[in-house]
């Protein structure tokens, strides 16, 4: 095992390695820009050293800076957690380039899931279903309108590069495709650097599951279990549970086993995420897309599995063996995204935190960002915290669930926290029958 680890990251992601990194004895150096000085991952590393003003451009993506940290430190690895210059295969090579060790993918298994349209073609020559689609970039609107009437309405727009959802819309007739199109490709070329767009088939009442894996020093997949990560605002997850109350057993195994089928194709090592629409009525799976990083719901699995996915990733990245034996799932697990928002129209909100007092008891974890005194700007994601709870079945993690947001208090900023209690008391959701719409339903005017 290494003896230090500088984290490429900020918030809670970042408080979250730290967190593993001290309990094996490693030493954590934090990175922060200048808006971060006072939150709680720079408090709680080793370490810290400030890379930038607030600009994400300037600091959590400013790859010279970064590095010339993890020199300046002696940092003899680094780890990106997820977003920011986590899934960027240049990045990684320029970290081993330096000596230092990549907590991450190996930088050729995170290339080839970059561009989608290639992710798209490698899964359907390795046999992991895929949804009609095209299989090259969209080069115009013309184009764009030929290949939707070959693929049939409805279908997904959406930026070859990049993730979070954004440039996603879907497109009902070739008025609303070509609209759709354009600020696509207009949004991939202005925050992705590339304007490619490709179309797949979009799935009504789809749900989105996702299968963590993780790659083995020995270049064995291995699946962790299924999210279902259906509960979305602007195509981003805002709510998260395992097992998926929407998956069988027959088709959990049939997932599991496409999941890791996708990783060994790019020969994935450390912690994954391949993810999946399915479609209820018919009982298919489609690939998605795979995230080469340590995914935000990450921490139900661990909840269900007792797996420390980030001491996985160290290991892993040493040459090391995992250090678990059984990784069968027990129980039921929710994670809930608090976010700094608008719980009515989901328009981020900024401010000091004046009060934060969060739940606690059997079963709740929180993964937090922020604390009180906090300042949130407007520079980053507005996650300010991630509430997980874990129940011996989803009865049970539900009762916890609800007791556990109605203590959380965060006073300051506005929250979605309203929303929370909202979605635990709807219908749907109580009975697991919900699918990606259920957000959309629930602020849609009667």
């Amino acid at each position: 095992m290494f003896e230090s680890v500088l984290v490429a990251n900020r918030g809670e992601i970042a408080g979250r390695i730290v967190h593993t990194a001290r309990a094996l004895g490693v030493k954590a150096i934090a990175v922060h820009s200048a808006a971060d000085a006072g939150l709680p991952f720079v408090a709680e590393a080793d370490e810290a050293v400030l890379i930038g003003p607030a600009d994400p451009a300037r600091s959590y993506l400013n790859v010279p800076a970064i590095l010339e940290a993890a020199d300046r430190t002696n940092a003899q690895a680094v780890h990106p957690g997820y977003g920011f210059l986590a899934g960027n295969a240049d990045f990684a090579r320029a970290v081993a380039g330096r000596g230092h060790v990549w907590v991450g993918p190996p930088p050729l298994a995170a290339a080839r899931m970059a561009d989608k349209i290639n992710a798209r073609n490698l899964m359907k020559e390795a046999g992991v279903p895929v949804a009609p689609g095209v299989w090259e970039p969209v080069p115009d609107a013309a184009t764009a309108a030929e290949e939707a009437e070959r693929i049939g309405y409805p279908v997904m727009v959406k930026p070859a590069a990049g993730g979070g959802g954004i440039g996603l819309a879907a497109a009902r007739d070739e008025t609303t495709l070509r609209e759709a199109y354009a600020a696509s490709r207009a949004r991939a070329e202005r925050i992705f650097g590339r304007a490619d767009v490709l179309l797949e088939r979009y799935v009504e009442g789809a749900r989105h599951v996702e299968v963590q894996i993780l790659g083995l020093a020995d270049g064995t997949v291995v699946p962790l279990g299924e999210r279902d990560c259906s509960v979305q605002r602007r195509h981003q997850q805002v709510a998260a549970e395992t097992p998926s109350p929407g998956v069988d057993p027959g088709l959990r195994e049939r997932i599991l086993a496409a999941a890791v089928r996708a990783g060994e194709t790019v020969g994935y090592r450390g912690a994954g995420t391949v993810e999946f629409l399915v479609d209820p009525a018919t009982g298919e799976f489609f690939f998605l897309e795979m995230n080469p990083y340590l995914e935000v719901a990450h921490a139900i699995t661990e909840l269900v599995t007792g797996v420390d996915l980030v001491e996985q990733q160290f290991r892993v990245a040493c040459g090391e063996a995992v250090s678990f034996a059984d990784a069968a799932p027990r129980g039921h697990a929710f994670e809930f995204r608090v976010h700094a928002e608008d719980p009515l129209r989901f328009v981020p909100g900024t401010g000091e935190i004046k009060v934060w007092e969060e739940p606690v008891g059997d079963g709740i974890r929180i993964d937090a960002g922020y604390a009180e005194g906090s300042a949130v700007t407007a520079h980053y994601d507005s996650l300010l915290a991630k509430l997980c709870v874990h129940g011996d079945d989803r009865e049970h993690a539900l009762r916890r669930a609800r007791a556990a947001v109605e203590a959380f208090r965060i006073e300051g900023p506005p929250t979605n926290l309203p929303f929370l209690r909202e979605l635990l008391d709807r219908p749907e959701f109580v009975d697991g029958a919900y699918d990606t719409r259920l957000v959309g339903r629930m602020r849609t005017p009667a």
